[in-house]
């Protein structure tokens, strides 16, 4: 038996210019998690946002805060980003960085720790790090941009870790919608970070309901 499926709205899909407003109805929706995606312009070709978009995040919502952090030196703003109010801080395996010493740092602070795989990313590259991990993400999209298609080639990963950890937190994150989260959840994904299939339809909540029964 999997983890309890988890429905995290992915605010990169939001209406930058009503963030603040755009969380309320994440949780209004019946979202699990607000997931929020950190891109420093670097480690992938776009930048986002900042710790300050966090602690608004955090002021305008009672659920968990998903923070992915796709920056090239994480381990220089683990401090920011757990104080600013983040309960998840993923980092990714392929940064610059040593990724046990980060996990350990976002652990000490209290917040969840999570490693994220790009979708050419092997197993073999996180083994070493699991113990400290609460929660692995696996990319379905190259890392960068909102709206991209769906890359099925990590499920197979995937599917291959929940058969060794069947209690670990597994996410996918980029290109899900109705089917592909269906194909990710038959692989054993349980954390679904989506952001235009929720932020797209009028009503959110109704979709959301739709995908938790459709995932159950």
């Amino acid at each position: 038996m999997n983890p309890p499926v988890r429905i995290n709205p992915s605010i990169l899909a939001a209406d930058v210019g009503h963030l603040y407003d755009a969380c309320r109805r994440c949780e209004d929706a019946g979202g699990d998690e607000i997931h929020i995606d950190i891109m420093d312009g670097v480690f992938v070709p776009n930048v986002s946002f900042s710790p300050s978009v966090v602690e608004m995040a955090r002021k305008a919502v009672k659920i968990p805060l998903n923070v992915h952090l796709m920056m090239l030196r994480p381990d220089q703003y683990v401090d920011a980003f757990c104080d600013a109010g983040a309960d998840t801080l993923l980092v990714h395996i392929e940064a610059e960085h040593d990724a046990a010493d980060t996990l350990q740092r976002i652990r000490d602070k209290g917040v969840r720790a999570g490693i994220t795989l790009n979708p050419a990313t092997t197993l073999d590259a996180i083994e070493s790090v699991l113990p400290l991990c609460d929660e692995v993400l696996f990319m379905t999209v190259n890392p960068g941009f909102g709206g991209q298609s769906f890359m099925p080639e990590p499920l197979t990963r995937l599917a291959e870790l929940r058969k060794r950890h069947p209690d670990l937190a597994l996410a996918v994150d980029g290109g899900l919608n109705r089917t592909t989260c269906k194909q990710s959840r038959d692989h054993g994904a349980n954390v679904f970070d989506i952001g235009s299939a929720l932020f797209n339809p009028k009503d959110m909540a109704a979709e959301i309901r739709w995908l938790r029964d459709a995932l159950a």
